[in-house]
């Protein structure tokens, strides 16, 4: 887990983020022992960012990497910074049990992504394909 934490507070380092200077750095685990990280990029138009969780988790996908243990997420000292919404549903999408782990320089604090998550939409809501 501590490394999985220092890998997010490395990622932290290169966020984008201009407009609100509210850096976040993630790690994804993967089920291999992979360490994929990310960082958030921000957009002056806010809708177009994206966060360090999905920056992680769409660079592990797009090499092909789909199995996953665990996030770390790193925001500034003092603070635990769980995913927004966008996030847990598209982790939820493709790591349903996956586990948060958050950071806040100090403390660490550990959810399943169900808990944080409860009643998600998932493919069972669309119906027949």
């Amino acid at each position: 887990m501590e490394k999985l934490i220092k890998a997010a507070r490395e990622a932290r380092k290169f966020a984008r983020a201009r407009y609100s200077n509210f850096q976040v750095g993630a790690a994804l685990l993967t089920r291999d022992g992979q360490i994929i990280t990310g960082s958030n990029v921000e957009s002056s138009s806010y809708g177009l960012t994206i966060c360090a969780e999905r920056v992680a988790l769409t660079k592990a996908l797009s090499e092909g990497i789909d199995q996953f243990e665990a996030i770390a997420i790193v925001a500034k000292d003092g603070s635990f910074t769980p995913p927004c919404g966008a996030c847990r549903q598209l982790l939820y999408d493709y790591a349903p049990d996956i586990e948060i782990i958050l950071s806040n320089g100090k403390d660490t604090q550990k959810y399943k992504l169900k808990e944080l998550l409860p009643h998600a939409f998932d493919e069972s809501n669309l119906g027949e394909k």
